[in-house]
């Protein structure tokens, strides 16, 4: 079976992918920041026995440190990230922007520079992004651009990794019912379970697919209005919003 390291593994689509690749019997290694969160994810599997390392995406010692004894890895899951918005751009939050550009892209770049090299031919890396990404939305200046740098990212590195036989997984999920998802004070059309998502996820990394958007009812329905001309889906934007 694949060794699977997981970031953001403490909630939300992290933690059901745990249980989804721990049920699969696959060897996991469960990563996030909350050292009691780990203990108890820990504590809650009754398959086979989970590995925790904690540490800050955003500091590259602490990842240094905690990765050092791992000596190969067939799958990594980078699915940790946050969501901010900007409610008053005339009044743009710098510091809030610089914070989800560092978690959400800048960590990722840290990640690969300590992972990669413990990845061998037929291995597979798998970005967890956002179906923001398809089409820019209100208030999301900081998340949608952070996730459509990852986009770039993947579908790059994807090109290069090639030649070393290694796969890369681009995921644009829609809504999803998680913890940072729970802060949100508007409609989510269509939004799905966590370990919906897992499930999803699971089985597209498994027929190592290179995109996977979900739920496509609702992915779809934003790949439809982003190809309409930019003043009608900005309109339509605004007066969904209003």
């Amino acid at each position: 079976m694949s060794k699977v390291l997981i970031t953001g593994a403490t909630s939300g689509i992290g933690e059901a992918l745990v249980h989804q690749y721990l049920k699969q019997g696959h060897d996991v290694i469960a990563c996030g920041r909350n050292q009691e969160k780990l203990a108890q994810l820990s504590d809650d599997t009754d398959t086979k026995p989970l590995l925790t390392l904690s540490f800050d995406i955003t500091k590259t010692a602490d990842i240094e440190q905690a990765v050092s004894d791992i000596k190969q890895l067939d799958i990594i899951i980078l699915n940790a990230g946050d969501c901010e918005y900007i409610d008053d751009v005339t009044s743009f939050n710098n510091s809030l922007f610089q914070h989800i550009i560092n978690v959400n892209l800048i960590a990722i770049g840290h990640l690969l520079h300590f992972l990669l090299p413990k990845m061998t031919s037929g291995s597979q890396v798998v970005l967890v992004s956002s179906s923001v990404t398809i089409l820019p939305l209100p208030r999301a200046e900081a998340y949608g651009a952070s996730k459509a740098g990852l986009d770039y990212l993947a579908n790059s590195i994807r090109i290069d990794l090639s030649k070393h036989n290694i796969g890369v997984t681009l995921v644009h999920p829609g809504f999803v019912e998680t913890p940072l998802t729970d802060k949100n004070t508007f409609d989510m059309p269509f939004k799905i379970t966590s370990i919906d998502a897992a499930s999803r996820i699971y089985q597209g990394v498994k027929a190592k697919k290179s995109y996977l958007h979900f739920p496509k009812r609702f992915t779809y329905l934003l790949k439809l209005i982003a190809m309409l001309p930019a003043p009608l889906w900005q309109w339509l934007i605004a007066r969904s919003i209003r």
